[in-house]
């Protein structure tokens, strides 16, 4: 399984995009500062998740997500994941 996701530094509100087979692993590496292109802004949150079971499927979104710049999409993106997940669990 491949999964794009969307995290959420709690130290400026920016939202990072990114695509892994590991999501567990990277979320730590990520918080850990163990990334470079997030290791300023930790910690993180996760705000979204999608699975994909082909991977370039999976990067193909995630390059669709970054096209976008559009702060104002990957909120309402993340806003609606919350809801959903609040109302299933």
């Amino acid at each position: 399984m491949f999964f794009v996701y969307i995290l959420k530094s709690k130290k400026d509100n920016k939202f990072y995009i990114g695509c892994t087979g590991n999501l567990k692993d990277r979320i730590i590496r990520h918080n850990q500062g163990r990334e470079r292109s997030t290791k300023n802004r930790k910690p993180f949150e996760l705000e979204y998740v999608r699975g994909f079971s082909i991977r370039q499927e999976a990067i193909k979104y995630e390059s669709y997500l970054k096209s976008l710049k559009s702060h104002k999409y990957i909120e309402s993106l993340t806003k609606k994941e919350k809801r959903d997940r609040s109302s299933t669990g």
